[in-house]
């Protein structure tokens, strides 16, 4: 997966849990849950909905990874697909 896939990818699924927000003025590196103010039930939604749309299982451990936009970019275009 290419970044830019990776970041179409965060920012379709960060729509379907905070529509509001517009990920074309999200700072890659601020925390997510500060810039959107999601809680911890939608940062787990977020994380089933990348699991679902990718095939990769994202273990709890990984969770730290997925914070920023661009950590999450990072994330997803390093991981091994199962």
């Amino acid at each position: 997966m290419t970044e830019s896939e990776a970041r179409e990818l965060l920012l379709s699924a960060l729509a379907e849990i905070a529509p509001e927000a517009d990920g074309a003025a999200l700072d890659g590196d601020a925390e997510l849950s500060e810039q959107l103010d999601i809680d911890s039930m939608d940062f787990l939604n977020l994380i089933t909905a990348l699991s679902a749309r990718t095939g990769l299982e994202i273990p709890e451990l990984d969770y730290p990874r997925l914070r920023t936009l661009d950590d999450g970019v990072a994330y997803l275009t390093g991981a091994q697909r199962p």
